[in-house]
């Protein structure tokens, strides 16, 4: 028969050993939930850091239309493209190409004395290797004209989508929500001033 002290010794070195195993426990399910919201970060920050990626390339289609690089602009789009100016009178959204795309803006664009596009209010949603980017938008087109109507300004936003090829972002939809125009709608169609 055991004494009441061996007794109150095993029972705290039996409390000591469950203490160690219980802590021990808790140590695990802290460390599995350190890792899990470790893995959940290094995936928000993936999202961050490719959703960057995504608006520089946004930013760029227009930086480079703007100086006019029209090899960088095709370099911007998928080799097919949904492209959809229809809410700016550029008739009905169809499938084209970089080449297609570029052409028309060379064109439209080449009478202009300066362009200038501002995008912002940026929403990206990534889903692996595509993405959706909504953005605010405006374009002011500026051509010094006999008429002294000098510029027209379209305000509006985009809605683009993105495939990742390779390991670079490309547009393969790109639509313009026109909300209105402004100043001098007829701009590059009257006489350029002297």
């Amino acid at each position: 028969m055991k004494k009441a002290g061996s007794f109150k010794k095993i029972s705290l070195s039996a409390i000591a050993a469950l203490l160690i195993l219980v802590s021990s426990g808790y140590a695990y399910a802290a460390v599995s939930a350190n890792d899990r919201a470790e893995g959940e970060h290094s995936a928000a920050a993936r999202n961050t850091a490719e959703a960057n990626r995504i608006i520089d390339a946004a930013n760029q289609l227009f930086i480079q239309t703007d100086e006019r690089n029209w090899p960088q602009v095709k370099l911007s789009f998928a080799e097919k493209v949904l492209f959809d100016m229809s809410s700016a009178g550029g008739g009905e959204p169809a499938m084209v190409t970089p080449r297609h795309i570029v052409d028309g803006w060379e064109a439209g664009l080449a009478p202009m004395k300066a362009i200038h596009h501002q995008i912002g209010n940026y929403r990206v949603d990534v889903r692996g290797n595509e993405a959706d980017l909504f953005c605010y938008g405006i374009a002011y087109h500026y051509l010094p004209n006999e008429s002294g109507k000098n510029t027209r300004t379209f305000v509006g936003s985009y809605n683009l989508h993105f495939i990742k090829v390779s390991d670079s972002w490309k547009i393969d939809k790109f639509k313009f929500n026109l909300k209105f125009i402004d100043g001098n709608a007829e701009l590059g169609v009257e006489k350029p001033a002297q």
